[in-house]
């Protein structure tokens, strides 16, 4: 069973002010792929993650997965945090800023 995270952080463009800034907001994962945004993160642990779009019919709804085993071990929403109970969680030790 695979990780399947339906949303993340993206960077996108805010007003503050009347100044346009670009901050991390939680998003849709199909949201960022439509946009076609560039700076996208786990929102939990602010760890790198890939992309999957809904490419069948009957397929998954468009996810993203963390993009290594590392990425995943101490992010709730992490299938090997998941398969070590008891396992603190804890942002992401190089995260994506």
């Amino acid at each position: 069973m695979g990780e399947k995270i339906y949303k993340c952080e993206a960077k996108k463009p805010v007003m503050h002010n009347g100044v346009k800034v670009r901050e991390w907001r939680v998003v849709a994962v199909r949201e960022v792929i439509e946009e076609k945004l560039s700076e996208y993160r786990c929102k939990d642990c602010h760890g790198r993650v890939r992309l999957h779009g809904k490419r069948v019919k009957d397929g998954p709804a468009p996810h993203a997965e963390h993009f290594s085993k590392q990425d995943s071990e101490y992010c709730p929403m992490g299938m090997y945090f998941r398969q070590n109970p008891g396992r603190q969680p804890r942002l992401f030790l190089q995260p994506v800023e």
